[in-house]
């Protein structure tokens, strides 16, 4: 199965490029038809995590995608699953 994959250790500090990355790894899991992305904030303190859920429940990116899954045994990952 393809899947695309957002690393985001190396930008956990700076907000809009942390958006920025999101919107693209998104669009092209829909323009490419890609059925998961798995996102990667990391275990840190949780913030970095949280600011992804929030993203992920805004309205407008709800949309594009099917369910998120929490890694059971990695809460440092968040899986996004499309049904396209």
């Amino acid at each position: 199965m393809a899947k695309l994959k957002l690393d985001l250790h190396e930008i956990y500090n700076r907000g809009a490029r942390i958006d920025s990355e999101l919107d693209r790894v998104m669009k092209e899991a829909v323009e490419k038809r890609i059925p998961l992305v798995e996102i990667i904030p990391g275990k840190g303190s949780g913030q970095l995590r949280k600011k992804v859920i929030r993203y992920l429940q805004q309205r407008q990116v709800k949309a594009l995608y099917h369910r998120i899954e929490n890694d059971a045994k990695n809460h440092g990952r968040v899986f996004v699953h499309f049904r396209h």
